[in-house]
């Protein structure tokens, strides 16, 4: 087992890591921008190491700095949280081939999801469903030709990207190249990739995906289904597990969790790792992605098995196998995470940096709080925005709703703009309670509360 651990990330996810590794004894180095010289995370940890000012490129992107650090402390492993390094085939490469222990799967498999064109086709050889377009990256006059047969609306998509980031809607021809181009600039400058693929526009989708869990001998589970359905410019605001949709039709579980090993085993996964899948109103689902590294919303997954995925990523990169059965896994109830943003919903969502005032989290039966700030703290404008993660668990869906909302409504928060309200409002709302919205219902709420 590791002796040490650098968390190269911040906010939230870095104070979870560092609090679960400090409760198995193992010591955590911080790292820290100028900007986060302050925050929760950096008192946390045993040690702590400036790597640079706040621009993230400066900082949280600076692998040098970080494995100066890294080499400084005497670190043996590296966890990269979520974002940032943490899918970055030559972060995981450079530790594979000098130390300390990335704690996530192989550049191999990174580079193989990482690119969408070729992960669709990997999961396509496996037997996976994928969405109709494109079998890899297109030219104008390709996607043209490709689009006449599929027909619109379509999707125009950086091969490099993920989070909805370089992706475009697209309902008719006349907007397609000014789409690919628009598409390929946000590849280039996002993830050095300018290819760009399309697919056909699943109507009224829901967006699922799968937990899974491999170590390094082979052995694999998944852990059920999250809806990561309702979401505003492609960011996911409220996620919840299980699916209530899945719930309501078992026999599509078994079929989109094993979908969802098939997957992860033909490119040998290891690690913690989600399988993404767009699906539609008549339950047929499609593979969409794998994002190789933990999920922002991995606590509902934890709350509904039990299973603290922090802890088997260090256990599995530590070499250990996996001690879990698939067929002793239940799910225990139903959770919801909601995601609080220093934003304002009435005004499309845009980012409110300033200072907190007083920043209280609630307590309670079911609840749990990861918040990667504290009273008194800046919000800069370097960051995402995002303040914290507020989690519900129950018994059964109603339940976990209603601890959510009066979760929300002691969340004490002064001093900057939320969307805490905003989100109160949506878990109210009867297209929630009985589950039927889609990837659009958010936004489209949004507008109309205007």
């Amino acid at each position: 087992m590791f002796d040490k651990v650098l968390i190269a990330n911040r906010g939230e996810i870095a104070a979870r890591i560092i609090s679960v590794l400090k409760a198995r004894g193992i010591g955590t180095v911080a790292v820290y921008s100028d900007a986060d010289a302050d925050a929760p995370h950096v008192a946390l940890a045993d040690e702590a190491v400036r790597i640079g000012p706040a621009p993230v490129r400066d900082s949280y992107l600076n692998q040098d700095a970080i494995f100066d650090a890294a080499h400084s402390t005497k670190a043996d492993a590296i966890h990269p949280g979520y974002g940032l390094l943490s899918e970055n085939a030559g972060f995981s490469r450079r530790c594979a081939e000098s130390g300390p222990v990335f704690i996530g799967p192989g550049p191999g498999v990174i580079d193989a999801m990482g690119d969408k064109a070729r992960a669709r086709a990997t999961a396509q050889a496996a037997g996976v469903p994928v969405v109709p377009g494109s079998d890899g990256p297109v030219d104008d006059a390709e996607a043209a030709a490709i689009a006449e047969r599929m027909g619109y609306p379509l999707l125009v998509k950086a091969a490099g990207g993920g989070g909805g980031i370089g992706m475009q809607l697209v309902k008719k021809a006349s907007k397609l190249e000014r789409a690919l181009a628009s598409c390929r600039d946000r590849g280039a400058s996002s993830f050095g990739n300018a290819a760009v693929y399309i697919e056909k526009f699943i109507e009224s989708p829901r967006h699922i995906e799968v937990q899974v869990l491999f170590d390094q001998h082979g052995n694999g589970v998944h852990l059920f289904e999250r809806e990561c359905t309702l979401q505003r410019r492609h960011q996911k605001v409220v996620e919840e597990a299980p699916s209530p949709f899945v719930q309501a039709h078992p026999h599509i579980r078994e079929q989109i969790c094993g979908a969802a090993m098939a997957a992860a085993s033909a490119i040998g996964y290891v690690n913690a790792g989600t399988v993404e899948f767009v699906m539609g109103p008549d339950g047929d689902f499609y593979f969409i992605e794998m994002n190789t590294r933990l999920q922002v919303e991995h606590p509902v997954t934890e709350a509904i098995t039990g299973v603290d995925l922090i802890n088997w990523q260090v256990d599995i990169a530590a070499g250990a196998k996996l001690t879990l059965d698939q067929s002793a896994l239940a799910i225990d109830g139903h959770a919801i995470e909601c995601r609080i943003y220093a934003e304002d919903p009435d005004k499309r969502f845009l980012p409110r940096p300033g200072t907190l005032g007083r920043f209280e989290a609630p307590t309670g039966e079911g609840i749990r709080v990861d918040a990667g700030y504290g009273s008194g703290q800046e919000v800069t404008p370097y960051y995402d925005p995002m303040l914290a993660k507020l989690i519900a668990h129950g018994p059964d869906r109603g339940t976990a709703t209603a601890r959510a909302q009066g979760a929300l409504e002691r969340f004490v928060i002064e001093g900057v703009t939320t969307n805490r309200d905003f989100v109160r409002a949506v878990l109210a709302e009867p297209a929630f309670a009985a589950g039927q919205f889609d990837t659009g219902w958010l936004e489209t709420y949004a507008k109309g509360r205007g």
